[in-house]
């Protein structure tokens, strides 16, 4: 099967992660399609193919040569976002790009633009894949997890490319922050590895936010209004200073590059009770804990003046930067990435990631794990698209890292 069909045919299946269950993994569509991928994995002849009990893939393409190799790995998600659809997902493909706007959805008058999107201009001319404009598209990370199937059985094609042994797994639930919750780092067996979960073209990413989530629980106290005044406790409105008490250009629409931010996700409540979901997230570890004080701060000002147990807090950390661990003790890791691009043809973009991998949990887990391009822009979304050269070269370099790696690369 080539990668675009393979592609295709996984972004068929519905396997959106929910935060709001307690199993794992968090839905039954997602250990659906872990089935559907062992079976692939068996067929197109990988070794040691597992599913574990909580949605894990792995795999083994093994070493075709009996120079020392290191064992490396390739990661993929494979829930999309709870942000928008996945259920019927049905893609079109724009052949040739003119950079014109490109009409997803006709009806809805649902209109891929330039204008919104500048980037797709660097695509004029390639040939796109995109949403009907009712869903998202399930490139994250799909994308990734077809590149990494098709490399492998690129490899078994060409026996003339020597590689050590290679490892392969697919992860469930990253978009709720639980990829990495049971991985088998010991299980998986590498040295090091990479998640094919980035965006465009190029690049290569070995810094991530800091993150944590936090929700905020307001208490009020609900009476007639017409005989309200210095009785009621609008949670509602004491939720609302709150929110004006943040910086307000400290938001994602206000930050980019290494700037953080505090994201409000969600509300919901009445007079009687009011609950607030942030992510609080900023590259720089000071600056990290620092956010977290200010949250704490606010909500002690909060009660201050209504009250004491008006405002109530849940704060906890989600995960790190991996630089702390790959900086500089792992940076060979990221050289091989980097040479594996040119050599493919494809310039490196090295910059943070705005956001977390798998990678950034699994780096602390004991498993070096940057992040590479898998060619989608605009994630979790309708407006998302993948031009299907930018994931041909993304199967390329996972077969030029496997032909590098070698362990005189440190």
């Amino acid at each position: 099967m080539n990668l675009v069909d393979r592609f295709l045919n996984y972004v068929s299946k519905d396997t959106q992660s929910n935060p709001e269950t307690d199993i794992n993994p968090s839905t039954p569509s997602q250990m659906a399609f872990a089935k559907i991928l062992t079976k692939e994995l068996k067929q197109i002849g990988l070794k040691e193919v597992t599913l574990s009990e909580y949605g894990y893939v792995m795999a083994t393409l093994p070493a075709n040569t009996d120079e020392p190799r290191p064992v490396i790995g390739f990661i993929a998600h494979m829930d999309t976002s709870p942000d928008m659809s996945g259920h019927n997902i049905q893609p079109q493909i724009i052949e040739s790009y003119n950079g014109g706007d490109i009409v997803l959805d006709p009806v809805e008058s649902i209109v891929l633009s330039p204008e919104d999107f500048p980037e797709l201009l660097s695509h004029k001319g390639e040939d796109l894949i995109c949403t009907n404009g009712k869903t998202l598209l399930g490139a994250d990370d799909k994308a990734g997890i077809a590149e990494i199937v098709t490399a492998m059985e690129y490899l078994m094609a060409h026996p003339e490319i020597k590689h050590g042994k290679i490892r392969v797994g697919f992860t469930p639930d990253e978009e709720i922050g639980k990829g990495p919750d049971h991985f088998d780092v010991e299980a998986f067996g590498a040295e090091w590895a990479y998640t094919m979960d980035g965006g465009e073209l190029g690049e290569l990413e070995y810094e991530n936010f800091n993150a944590a989530g936090a929700k905020v629980y307001f208490k009020g106290r609900n009476v007639h209004p017409g005989y309200a005044k210095h009785k009621m406790l609008n949670s509602m409105r004491i939720a609302t200073q709150f929110i004006s008490m943040l910086p307000r250009h400290e938001t994602p629409e206000h930050t980019d590059g290494y700037e953080g931010f505090y994201h409000l996700t969600g509300i919901s409540g009445d007079v009687e009770s009011t609950v607030l979901n942030y992510i609080i997230r900023d590259h720089d570890r000071d600056r990290f804990e620092n956010r977290k004080k200010e949250i704490e701060h606010l909500v002690n000002k909060i009660n201050n003046e209504f009250g004491d147990n008006v405002a109530k807090l849940e704060l906890k950390d989600q995960y790190y930067n991996m630089r702390e661990k790959i900086d500089p003790d792992n940076m060979h890791v990221v050289d091989l990435a980097f040479k594996a691009m040119e050599e493919s043809g494809v310039t490196p973009i090295v910059r943070p990631i705005r956001g977390g991998t798998d990678g950034s949990r699994l780096s602390y887990m004991g498993l070096p794990c940057p992040n590479i391009f898998a060619g989608g822009l605009n994630f979790h979304g309708r407006f998302v698209f993948v031009p299907i050269s930018s994931m041909n070269k993304a199967m390329q370099v996972i077969v030029k890292i496997a032909e590098l790696a070698k362990p005189n690369i440190k």
